[in-house]
């Protein structure tokens, strides 16, 4: 059964539909793969028996001609999605053994389609981090390793438990969250597909929130074209998310396999910076090349604020962080400290419930929001992204997508970056400026670095133009021919 994890989402789809396994086999497939991986601690919660209660009911509709677009199919969910009687902690002991009563509208929408659930994965903590080593659960390691000592290297965050548990073949897709690249940055470093739709593409509600105004839920993926079935299912219009968008939700899948004749591809100058890796330039190159050879025109374009994006971020993100996790205080529902009072008892609960990173971002957010630093901090920063917003705006009355690295670097080994904050946020140097102008944008895997590990490139669209992306990002990975795995170590370490 082994052989039934290697397959990607569209072909389990179909060979589920032509009767020549069921999708009890296929969870059960899966569900081992999940055991073999737990060194990776991708996974924080196990369940196996729902998969199996799930699959069950897929096999009944596929019988029947009922099935849905992702009808058996098996994937692992991102710990920020609350799931109906199964906990949900964001990666945090603040929410403690946190059992939603009800399920966040991207799952079920999942769970309509027939999608089958393996667990919940690990996440940085609240989603505050590029690495997955904040969460209170331990850090992921990636399936891929350093090569020549082996030493573990991160998956990227903050859905890296998503991106581990999908590179290490245990699941056939999963879900993240990406709020300056969250989803691209992982995807990047374990030889994914990750997409970030369109703001309001996907609704929030039922998502524990960092930044309202930039989180949007993504698939992480094997495939350009399993990327597209995931976002089908998951996308729609939800009346209960008021940033929800109203718009059609097309057949993303079959937007795949045409031409990119005449395609305008933009290629930003503000990316090509001194401190860009050789090898990451000569990708980029290279990918440049890949489309022009597919019939697609290439053109400089500027993006003059981009140096201005980072900064700008990591004072909106904070702030509406401080906002969001003030509701965390010890009284309705997680981790209780007692005190000596109530204020006490806030102060106590929120010191033991909260890491590092999670205080850190807190305190800049309520920082850059208290009277006096407001109008000099956070007013400007939303000055900032409007400008941001507005130069991609100009960019793409000229082109319809950009090309640019998808990370700065190639994944770096576990605890490398922990103690600077600062290397760490440039992480997400060339993901954020599409998060703050709420784009859409995929990374596909292209190559590998000198050491042997996984390189993505990203590619950035018009907002609720993800048919474009998707179109481009399927020619990019056939030219690409990504097709390296990493060794499975994990599975001789029990």
């Amino acid at each position: 059964m082994a052989e039934l994890t290697r397959l990607t989402i569209a072909e389990a789809r179909d060979r589920l539909r032509g009767r020549e396994f069921s999708a009890r086999e296929l969870a059960q497939a899966h569900n081992l793969a999940v055991e073999k991986a737990r060194p990776l601690n991708a996974i924080v919660l196990e369940t196996a028996d729902r998969a199996l209660d799930m699959a069950e009911v897929s096999d009944k509709r596929i019988a029947n001609g009922e099935e849905g677009v992702l009808e058996g199919i098996p994937l692992a969910v991102k710990d920020l999605f609350c799931t109906d009687g199964v906990r949900a902690t964001a990666g945090s002991r603040i929410l403690g053994n946190f059992v939603p009563p009800y399920e966040s509208t991207v799952t079920a929408n999942l769970w309509n389609a027939g999608a089958v659930m393996l667990g919940k994965a690990n996440m940085d903590e609240f989603a505050m981090g590029s690495s997955n080593e904040t969460s209170c659960f331990g850090p992921v390691e990636n399936p891929w390793r350093l090569p020549g000592n082996g030493s573990p290297i991160v998956p990227g965050g903050s859905s890296g438990g998503s991106a581990s548990i999908v590179a290490a073949r245990a699941a056939l897709g999963a879900t993240g969250t990406d709020t300056g690249g969250s989803v691209r940055q992982p995807a990047s470093f374990t030889g994914l597909v990750g997409l970030k739709p369109t703001y309001g593409r996907c609704s929030r509600w039922g998502i524990i929130a960092f930044a309202s105004s930039l989180d949007q839920a993504g698939p992480l993926t094997r495939t350009v074209r399993d990327a597209a079935i995931m976002l089908t299912a998951m996308s729609g219009y939800d009346p209960k998310d008021s940033t929800s968008a109203d718009v059609p939700v097309p057949d993303f899948e079959a937007a795949l396999g045409g031409d990119i004749k005449g395609l305008r591809v933009g290629i930003p100058d503000e990316y090509r910076t001194d401190e860009l890796p050789a090898e990451i330039a000569a990708l980029w190159q290279q990918g440049l090349r890949w489309l022009e050879d597919a019939g697609a025109e290439t053109r400089d374009v500027r993006l003059p604020h981009t140096k201005y994006a980072l900064p700008a971020y990591y004072i909106v993100a904070p702030a509406e962080a401080s906002s969001n996790l003030a509701r965390y205080d010890g009284v309705r529902y997680g981790l209780r400290v007692k005190g000596e009072d109530l204020v006490d008892m806030y102060e106590r609960t929120r010191a033991e419930g909260f890491g590092p990173e999670v205080t850190r971002r807190v305190m800049i957010g309520t920082y850059v929001l208290s009277e006096g630093y407001y109008d000099a901090y956070y007013l400007q920063a939303q000055k900032v992204r409007t400008l941001v917003a507005r130069d991609f705006e100009n960019a793409f009355e000229h082109v319809d997508v950009l090309l640019t690295p998808t990370a700065p670097s190639e994944a770096f080994a576990v605890g490398d970056k922990s103690d600077d904050p600062i290397a760490m946020y440039l992480n997400d140097v060339f993901t954020v400026p599409a998060s703050m102008a709420g784009l859409p944008a995929i990374s596909v895997p292209a190559g590998l670095s000198k050491s042997g590990l996984p390189l993505g490139l990203q590619l950035i669209g018009k907002a609720f133009d993800e048919e474009t992306v998707l179109r481009t990002a399927d020619v990019l990975e056939s030219a690409a021919g990504f097709e390296a795995e990493p060794e499975p170590w994990w599975e001789m370490t029990q």
